[in-house]
């Protein structure tokens, strides 16, 4: 399966079909509003800021399986997103990342670039993955990595 034949449920309740980002280089995070890693949501939203004209877009996908830090409604999510930190990426709605419950998205991403070790399973919110234009997955980062570190990598998928 491609990362473009996915579909995801908006922050808004609607269907998005991920083939609408196909050509395009892609950052896929689970977020989460009651992190310790959350005030990246700034790095992220700079990032698309500067790189979105060029065809670079960061997909936000809450999560509320770690630490339960994640515990809002869509509606609340959102409105934290935009009134915190002037999100205006891609959000999405809540999903789980890990587990039998894992959205296919999360499961096509992590067979794609596992973490340490070869393990699979994402061990905390802002777990970043960087996608190329063609829908493969190029690497994984950790949520300690900060949004602006990944720049070069990003310039050069650009």
């Amino acid at each position: 399966m491609s990362l473009h034949e996915i579909t995801a449920r908006r922050i808004d309740g609607s269907e998005r079909d991920l083939s609408e980002f196909r050509g395009k280089v892609l950052l896929i995070v689970n977020v989460a509003s009651r992190c310790g890693f959350t005030p990246q949501y700034n790095g992220l939203q700079q990032l698309y800021e500067k790189y979105r004209d060029r065809g670079f877009e960061v997909l936000g996908f809450p999560c509320n399986q770690f630490g339960a830090q994640e515990p809002g409604t869509e509606a609340q999510i959102g409105t934290f997103c935009s009134t915190q930190f002037n999100v205006s990426f891609p959000m999405f709605a809540k999903v789980e990342v890990n587990g039998a419950d894992a959205h296919p998205l999360y499961q096509h991403l992590k067979a794609a670039a596992p973490g340490v070790l070869g393990t699979e399973a994402i061990k905390w919110n802002f777990t970043k993955f960087l996608v190329d234009r063609a829908g493969r997955v190029v690497s994984r980062h950790a949520p300690k990595e900060e949004p602006k570190d990944l720049e070069r990598d990003i310039e050069a998928l650009l």
